[in-house]
């Protein structure tokens, strides 16, 4: 499957919708609601319109992507698609409404209601029909087995077999592409290595998904197995995969689960996401804006701070060190200097109040968080967001999982400038007040909303005007 060109298609059609249906609205505003005011007009291509034609595509595309329409796009849902267009198209509708529509002369306010039914519909029915036939030309595919998601089975023997069967056995895909199969115990099963390959063990799971490029993992293990359920879930916490399993698992696992059908086999889909596309998009473009306005704004607090960290001591006014951000990706975090050079000449060693490592200015610094402030070009490269748990290094984390297990749950979402743990709890000093901060992050993590990312943001600055930074 390429995901591409079948992105590129939606992409095209909705530019092209938008670009005709305001051809369309502009020749009705001409001839039909201003002819009634001026009497017989001529119907002129003026420049409102080419201005229209090329603005009003490219807004329509941006609404569309923040919405999450142009995610998964051979995922998708006949009924949910009608949906998702309806309710867009009128939103967008009544904003270019009041943006270019209202300041129109008119003769009464039905022309109003006019201009947006018939705005509406023209942008409804060119947008939707096209995308329509896009979709349905893709599940058939699906349906017929000329493309799927690769997909992997963990299980060895009766109820991985159940499944791979009746699965096969369907007269209309629902696109899973079996690949092969994991073992969770030594045991082969010659029924299933005859129609797909042993790919090894579940402790291999993140390198044979990552080299296969598998979509989608099914889990089928008997109740005897019951006991690795977390591991195995803990394997795949940190890849991009869809995960289903058996609903007999269902009291094991925790978290957020969808109830999901794949015609006779029901199975329950872990939902690893904490924010839906649409949210996670918004959070996106809110990272970005207000990272560029911050960093404009705050530019003599730089300059400020820079020098403060030159007068403090020898050194470099920037310190770059590897964090490890979402899915385990690895960065490096920016931040101006608050420790004498050579600081850990002698290997990883956390920070404490009395820490002799920290300069004067520092000190001054991290009760500030004005150490932090050069991690907004982190967020504008996509590294970071302003909010999420903290990122650490892979050497702390090694000491932490141990002990805490779910903290690589943390790693699911982009790490951040601030975090619930950091304005509740403030610098950790060791390991056991690291995995004493991580609470919070967790409940930030099972809370993530935009609106929470705002409250933590407001407290922060609080934390900085005050100076009460740990």
């Amino acid at each position: 499957m390429n995901k591409t060109i079948q992105t590129l298609k939606y992409l095209f059609s909705d530019f092209f919708a938008a670009a005709i249906a305001w051809t369309v609205f502009f020749a009705y505003r001409k001839i039909y609601i201003e002819s009634r005011i001026f009497g017989e007009t001529n119907l002129i291509f003026d420049k409102n319109y080419f201005m229209g034609v090329i603005i009003i595509p490219f807004f329509w595309l941006f609404i569309y992507y923040i919405s999450g329409y142009y995610y998964e796009v051979f995922r998708k849902s006949r009924l949910k698609e009608l949906s998702q267009t309806f309710s867009i198209a009128l939103f967008g509708v009544l904003v270019i409404f009041f943006k270019f529509i209202l300041d129109d002369e008119i003769k009464n306010y039905t022309d109003y209601y006019q201009s947006v039914v018939f705005l509406f519909s023209a942008h409804f029915l060119l947008t939707y029909i096209p995308r329509l036939f896009i979709s349905s030309a893709a599940i058939k595919k699906i349906h017929l087995r000329k493309i799927g998601f690769k997909t992997l089975l963990v299980g060895t023997n009766g109820q991985a077999i159940k499944v791979y069967n009746e699965i096969q056995g369907l007269n209309k895909s629902p696109g899973n592409i079996f690949v092969g199969y994991i073992s969770v115990n030594d045991k082969i099963t010659l029924e299933l290595e005859k129609e797909i390959p042993n790919m090894g063990k579940f402790n291999d799971l993140p390198e044979i998904i990552n080299n296969n490029h598998i979509e989608e993992v099914i889990i089928a293990i008997e109740s005897s197995d019951h006991h690795k359920i977390q591991k195995i879930l803990n394997k795949l916490l940190l890849t991009n995969v869809r995960v289903k399993i058996l609903p007999t698992m269902y009291d094991i696992v925790s978290g957020y689960v969808n109830l999901v059908t794949l015609y006779k086999t029901p199975l329950i889909e872990i939902n690893n996401r904490h924010l839906s596309v649409k949210q996670e998009n918004i959070k996106r473009m809110i990272d970005v804006v207000l990272s560029l306005i911050a960093f404009v704004i705050l530019l003599p607090l730089y300059i400020f701070t820079a020098i403060g960290v030159k007068m403090s001591s020898k050194g470099p006014i920037f310190y770059r060190q590897e964090r490890v951000g979402k899915n385990g990706r690895p960065f490096k975090i920016i931040k101006f200097r608050s420790m004498f050079t050579d600081a850990e000449i002698n290997g990883p060693a956390l920070s404490s109040s009395s820490d002799s490592r920290i300069t004067p200015w520092g000190k001054i610094m991290r009760k500030t968080r004005l150490d932090e402030i050069p991690q907004f070009i982190n967020v504008i490269l996509g590294h970071m967001s302003l909010v999420g748990p903290r990122p650490e290094r892979q050497f702390y984390i090694d000491k932490i999982v141990p002990k805490a297990p779910y903290y690589i749950s943390l790693l699911k979402v982009k790490p951040g400038i601030t975090s619930l743990g950091q304005v509740k709890y403030g610098y950790a000093e060791n390991i056991d007040q690291m995995i004493e901060r991580m609470k919070y992050d967790l409940v930030y993590l099972q809370n993530m909303s935009i609106y929470l990312d705002f409250k933590i943001l407001i407290l922060t600055v609080r934390t900085v005007f005050e100076a009460s930074g740990k």
